[in-house]
């Protein structure tokens, strides 16, 4: 009977040990997934803010030209009412 106790604990003590190693080699085995997604995302983040820092750069340069451009066309509109007035306002 305390042969058969013995036996018994020691198959128990070593399905313990044999579900501690497979929790650690799960454990092991997340971490290493938590790490490549973890990297993964900061790499995604990473070229989208040089994305939007481009896109930036883009659409500064376009309202920079777009002002430019409309000030001439208010210019010329400015231009051609003086220079027309006379012929466009004669009571």
């Amino acid at each position: 009977m305390l042969g058969t106790r013995v036996t018994n604990a020691g198959n128990e003590s070593d399905e313990i040990r044999q579900l501690l190693r497979e929790i650690r080699d799960t454990q092991r085995e997340q971490l290493a997934e938590y790490r490549r997604v973890t990297e993964r995302s900061l790499e995604l983040q990473q070229r989208a803010v040089a994305r939007q820092e481009q896109l930036g750069g883009l659409y500064r340069r376009l309202m920079a030209i777009g002002g430019v451009l409309v000030a001439a066309l208010l210019f010329l509109l400015v231009y051609l009412l003086v220079k027309w007035s006379r012929y466009l306002f004669a009571a």
